[in-house]
């Protein structure tokens, strides 16, 4: 069987959620559970886009070069991923950031791709109340969360990387729309549309497909950087820090080396706004630059 047919068959087990039939050695049996959110246009579960996120392509690929494990899939959302690998069991998710109170108890990858900053997306209607927080085209999340009667939506247990974290951490519960949902972006801006907050964070790319989900015109929403935030986050995957985990992560790193990740990125890149997107490609060779880890 070709790697090309091999990879289709994955996918297509891969569309049902479980990865049952696959032809394993004798040997195997430790089932590594995936855990995917939808994550668009990293994942996407529904719609037009369906398998066609760049963590669709690249699950299939770190599965086939994983034969000794049987491979499940869970779809579940933030919440819940994040419970599970608190729990001694053998999961792990390929769409993590780094971030110091997740290490203490998960064990991260290498690099595996990178990915556009999160932001902040306003209602074009507010850009003239939002003003006074947009500074040389970056949005100060600080002062946002400082001035009174502005509330900002947010995804529960999302890290949205160090410097947002951080404000987030110390702002009042009162400024902070937590959503735990399974469709917790496309809730959030529906709320922002009802006039219920003012701000939304999250990635552009994944806000444009969930406005689009809702029936909101991306034409209607602006997006703006966090002042002080890098403009690219680096993704890794992270399995439970048990001794099944930190052998599938020493095996992970060992297949990230041996991959291309040409297809993944560029498959990330195509669901990015023109400008945006050239930017993206025109970075790209950087990302794989030998960087310092956490």
């Amino acid at each position: 069987m070709t790697h090309r047919c091999k990879r289709w068959l994955i996918q297509l087990c891969l569309s049902a959620g479980v990865i049952g039939g696959w032809p394993l050695p004798a040997h195997a049996e430790d089932t590594l559970i995936w855990l995917l959110r939808d994550l668009p246009p990293l994942t996407i579960f529904e719609g037009p886009g369906k398998g066609a996120g760049a963590l669709d392509q690249l699950l299939p690929m770190l599965i086939e070069h994983l034969p000794e494990y049987r491979h499940q899939v869970l779809h579940v959302n933030r919440a819940r991923g994040t419970q599970m690998l608190r729990e001694p069991s053998f999961t792990c998710d390929p769409s993590l950031l780094w971030t110091a109170e997740r290490a203490k108890y998960i064990v991260f990858s290498n690099q595996a791709f990178v990915v556009v900053s999160n932001g902040v997306t306003i209602r074009r209607a507010q850009l003239e109340a939002m003003a006074p927080f947009i500074v040389e085209g970056q949005f100060d999340l600080q002062a946002f969360l400082e001035a009174h009667k502005t509330r900002m939506g947010t995804i529960a247990e999302r890290s949205y990387g160090p410097v947002i974290d951080e404000r987030l951490r110390h702002a009042g519960a009162h400024k902070l729309a937590l959503h735990y949902g399974n469709d917790a972006l496309g809730s959030l801006l529906q709320m922002q549309r009802l006039g219920r907050l003012e701000a939304v964070l999250g990635y552009w790319p994944e806000v444009r497909y969930h406005a689009m989900q809702q029936g909101i015109g991306a034409d209607d929403l602006s997006f703006y950087p966090i002042k002080g935030s890098l403009p690219y986050q680096r993704t890794r995957i992270g399995c439970s820090d048990t001794p099944q985990g930190r052998v599938a992560i020493e095996r992970i790193n060992q297949v990230l080396r041996e991959i291309p990740m040409e297809q993944v990125q560029q498959s990330y890149a195509a669901w990015l706004d023109p400008q945006m997107r050239e930017q993206y490609l025109q970075d790209n060779p950087s990302f794989f630059q030998d960087a310092p880890e956490p």
